[in-house]
């Protein structure tokens, strides 16, 4: 009868209650997959926290233009006692390689505190007290940057390379000096072989408008981009966040398969399903910053049921327990009684770890296996620290840079094609627009309003699209600066030069039709210098769009301060109004307008040393092109000089540029 109420309950023939311990210790075992493509190499690694108490500032984390928008001034700030609260409480941990911990807890728990403090990160807070330890030392960033690799929650790749030249080209960067070619074509191979990557390899990694991978595929090519230096300490942010079950199942196997080649896996998550939760070696349930249980995973209802909170039969243990510790905020009375209740369940649990080394609960000796992951450590050595190595010098992180953005910019043909349409439409229409006139020649004004339009039209659409740009891979910047992939002068320079060449094509396609169909002055000198001129006025134009978007935190802020700058340019390039009407502010802004240069070069070129016809009733009148432009305040400089003050302003906005990116942190769009 014991036998068949046993299988009727879905437990073995002839298995008694006394068993079920057992049958939960196998049931919590890992999933065997032991096709490890490369493990660590390094020595075993330790993450130690001992006693850390965290304070998060709320106040910090609202950026200055979001008070400004409540009318609130930036600079005066609420007092520490209203805006400051406890982020992290009473929290000490000891893990080791070989083992994977998760983080669980539900919304608020301080996950995401946890992970800015190990990685050094923690924006807008203060360790009050306690310390974080890496292989026996204190934490620092250098420490960090060596030993931890962080996979963030969202995944910053660019769409348009594939699998494969995504991590081939993180190679280049991230790799010693001293690999060779062959070296880092098998570190890639490796890495897409460990992640099951091969039958995407060649597939391009796409994002919500490019058609690409699925989102379980994304994510582990994040992971494997963290992957290729082969850290001691992976670190995982929400790694299933967004994810089916099926999917976030295989990624989170993945995780558990990499933790036994001798790496040390931190992961946090909400709320895993049970098939996840088996895949833990270690378990960390937090709520309001405090620990409420840490130790292994299949030892984890054990510990409920000896306190008094036993699981429910065919119940997911990570959803009952983090409804258990949750905070329940519906009203002022329930989460009293919920925030009393996790306070002395954490209370509970420091009592009985606080003598153990490592802060582990663990159960009874007669009940663990004896092939518990907790136990079966390496000996750690605490001097164990990767070894120096040359990493690639600014001139590879420059050309491996310049290739990257040049493969990407060029593999997303829709957004050439229309760039390439407009310029072509907008250069024909221009140039019918004053076509047609054969042997009369058009009027002085015809003209001037022709040069002055071809000089102020096109930057005026360069500037969004740059902006849109720099903001789409503004939390890629971010990130890979703050893991040291590169510094800031290649990103500098190969943004710079690896814009070029769509420029140039941009120019040829809008330059050349406009000057032949409006029969402007023939001959291919002046068309050489009416081309170079605009080449430089439009690359000023995108250099002031870069620097804007770099220097101010959103695309709204630096669309509109962009749009602005260029207007007060336009209002004073000399065609509207003539410059020697010009009032102080305005004439000033004159002298830094690279559309007013334009305008001056181009008439220059136009009317310069030549006798220009003009009807004066039934007579007609030659006039000397350079008394119009000295008329019009547009011959004060010669021509050459006019280049040299265009080269001049992209010089200044490029400054800009370079102390924007340098000194101003490039915070990505979600941190706001």
């Amino acid at each position: 009868m014991a036998g068949k109420a046993a299988e009727e309950r879905g437990l073995p023939k002839g298995a008694t209650p006394q068993d079920t311990s057992g049958l939960q210790d196998r049931l919590f075992s890992s999933e065997s997959d032991n096709s490890l493509y490369f493990t660590y190499s390094g020595q075993p690694n330790t993450l130690e926290v001992r006693d850390l108490n965290y304070q998060v500032d709320l106040a910090s984390q609202v950026p200055w233009f979001e008070q400004l928008a409540q009318f609130k001034m930036p600079w005066t700030s609420p007092s520490c006692q209203n805006s400051c609260e406890l982020g992290i409480q009473n929290l000490s941990f000891k893990v080791r390689s070989g083992q994977m911990l998760a983080i669980i807890g539900s919304s608020g728990c301080g996950r995401a505190s946890l992970l800015d403090v190990i990685t050094g990160r923690g924006h807008g807070g203060k360790i009050k007290s306690g310390q974080i330890w890496i292989n026996g030392q204190p934490s620092s960033p250098q420490l960090v940057r060596k030993c931890v690799a962080h996979v963030r929650q969202h995944n910053q790749l660019l769409p348009n390379l594939t699998v494969r030249e995504t991590l081939a080209f993180i190679a280049q960067m991230r790799l010693p000096r001293t690999f060779s070619q062959a070296q880092r074509d098998k570190r890639v191979e490796d890495v897409i072989a460990e992640l099951r990557l091969r039958q995407c390899a060649d597939t391009r990694v796409g994002n919500m408008y490019v058609r690409g991978l699925s989102g379980g595929e994304r994510r582990r090519v994040s992971i494997g981009v963290q992957l290729l230096w082969n850290p001691g300490i992976l670190i995982l942010d929400e790694p299933t966040s967004g994810l089916d079950s099926f999917t976030a199942h295989n990624l989170v196997k993945t995780l558990s398969r990499l933790a036994k080649g001798n790496r040390l896996v931190l992961i946090s998550l909400h709320q895993p399903r049970s098939d996840i939760f088996r895949l833990f070696d270690l378990v960390l349930l937090m709520t309001s910053g405090t620990p409420i249980y840490l130790g292994a995973a299949q030892h984890t209802v054990q510990y409920f049921t000896a306190i008094g909170y036993p699981c429910p039969r065919y119940s997911n243990p990570a959803d009952f327990y983090v409804d258990l510790t949750s905070i329940d905020r519906r009203s002022r009375e329930q989460e009293l009684a919920t925030r009393e209740k996790a306070q002395s369940l954490a209370a509970l649990f420091l009592e009985k770890v606080c003598d153990l080394d490592d802060f582990l609960w663990k159960a009874e000796t007669k009940d663990l296996d004896e092939d518990t992951c907790v136990e079966s450590v390496t000996p750690l050595d605490t001097n164990c620290l990767p070894s120096p190595t040359k990493m690639p010098g600014a001139v590879q992180q420059f050309t491996t840079l310049i290739r990257r953005q040049i493969s990407n910019d060029f593999r997303d043909l829709p957004t050439l094609l229309i760039h390439g349409a407009e310029a072509c439409l907008m250069s024909l229409t221009i140039g019918f627009l004053y076509f047609g006139h054969g042997s009369i020649q058009l009027s002085f004004m015809d003209t001037a309003a022709l040069l002055f339009m071809i000089g102020a039209l096109i930057p005026f659409n360069v500037i969004l699209d740059v902006i849109s740009k720099c903001y789409s891979e503004r939390a890629m910047l971010y990130y890979e600066l703050e893991d040291g992939l590169y510094t800031t002068g290649p990103y500098f320079f190969a943004k710079i030069l690896g814009e070029l060449p769509e420029h140039c094509a941009y120019i040829i396609i809008y330059g050349m039709p406009t000057y032949w169909l409006a029969n402007l002055r023939p001959g291919l000198q002046p068309f050489l210098l009416h081309f170079l001129l605009v080449w430089l006025v439009v690359f000023c134009c995108r250099i002031m769009a870069l620097a804007a978007a770099a220097l101010l935190p959103t695309f709204h802020m630096a669309s509109f301060f962009s749009n602005a700058l260029y207007n007060s340019f336009y209002l004073t390039g000399g065609f509207m109004i003539n410059l020697s009407s010009l009032w102080t502010v305005p004439a000033w802004i004159s002298k830094v307008s690279f559309l007013r240069w334009c305008f001056e070069g181009l008439m220059k070129i136009q009317f310069s040393r030549r006798t220009y016809k003009m009807p004066l009733g039934n007579l007609t009148i030659a006039v000397s092109g350079d008394k119009i432009l000295s008329a019009m305040e547009l011959n004060s400089y010669p021509l050459y000089a006019i280049y040299l003050i265009v080269i001049g302003l992209s010089g200044g906005f490029m400054v800009l540029y370079y102390v924007s990116l340098r000194f101003i942190k490039q915070k990505p769009s979600q941190d706001w």
